[in-house]
């Protein structure tokens, strides 16, 4: 990234000390006071409060819906988490400034909600606990979706290290039958890519919406022949069939689906059309 986007939605939230601070920071600051309330609470023998916060899909079947949200929250101090924290910062703010602070959220909202809906989901047939889930994973292989080509360390790309990484995990998952872990993982990829690639344009969303009228051109046999000159009487019908057809095809495929002499056809019928709206004026 060369600098920051003019937009707020791009710039930092505040500076420390000259240095910029995103909300990545915020986050990060966050799961490391619930990583020091953790290791307090475990120190005076709380272990029952801290099972208030875990994720369990039969307590939150039975309606303590607070559990989908408070299972990251209980992070006992590890290396894991501290590396978990790093990939936040170091990806999440490049994310951010990419796609603005509102999409950064959204899209680490879905990567942190997305398994315990899941494993809710599943829980009805079988129970699953989750604790301690950051999203730092998801992140960074949003960043390599955005990024594949990104010298990560050991001048190795991006795309490598996300698909090594999220393949080493399924294995570890597999070989000890790890079902929680490995469907947490699969949601985890599924959702970072496809917010990815929907961002892009790359992807898009089935919906039950109505579709959008056809391009203006549709109009053209409804328009009124021009009293000076008529079209020949087989040529209207055939070139509008043929127009017809063509733009049903950029209603499936886009314009850019349309070899050179479509694309003559169509820029044809435009300049009759403007030549009728010219004469009936």
């Amino acid at each position: 990234m060369n600098g920051y986007s003019t937009s707020n939605d791009h710039q930092p939230l505040t500076y420390w000390r000259n240095v910029p601070l995103f909300a990545a920071h915020v986050i990060v600051v966050v799961f490391v006071i619930s990583m020091i309330a953790t290791a307090l609470l475990s120190f005076w023998n709380q272990s029952a409060f801290l099972s208030l916060a875990v994720f369990d899909s039969v307590r939150v079947l039975k309606g303590e819906i607070w559990r989908v949200v408070t299972y990251g929250l209980v992070n006992p101090p590890s290396l894991w988490f501290a590396i978990d924290m790093l990939m936040i910062v170091w990806f999440g703010r490049e994310l951010e400034k990419f796609f603005g602070r509102r999409r950064f959220l959204w899209i680490y909202a879905a990567l942190y909600l997305a398994p315990a809906l899941i494993l809710t989901v599943v829980g009805t047939w079988f129970p699953a606990r989750l604790a301690g889930q950051t999203g730092g994973l998801g992140l960074f292989i949003a960043f390599a979706t955005l990024y594949p080509n990104a010298m990560m360390l050991g001048n190795i790309l991006a795309k490598w290290v996300a698909i090594i990484l999220v393949g080493l995990y399924a294995l570890i998952a597999l070989s000890s039958r790890d079902w929680v872990n490995l469907i947490t993982l699969g949601t985890t990829t599924a959702v970072a890519w496809s917010f990815v690639r929907h961002a892009q344009g790359l992807l898009s969303v089935p919906t039950v919406l109505p579709t959008r009228s056809k391009p203006r051109l549709r109009s053209l046999p409804d328009l009124p022949e021009s009293p000076k000159k008529s079209a020949p009487p087989r040529e209207a019908p055939a070139s509008m069939a043929e127009v017809d057809a063509l733009l049903d095809k950029i209603a499936k495929s886009g314009i850019g689906s349309l070899s050179a002499k479509e694309r003559a056809v169509l820029d044809s019928a435009q300049q009759i059309l403007k030549k009728r709206r010219s004469s009936t004026d």
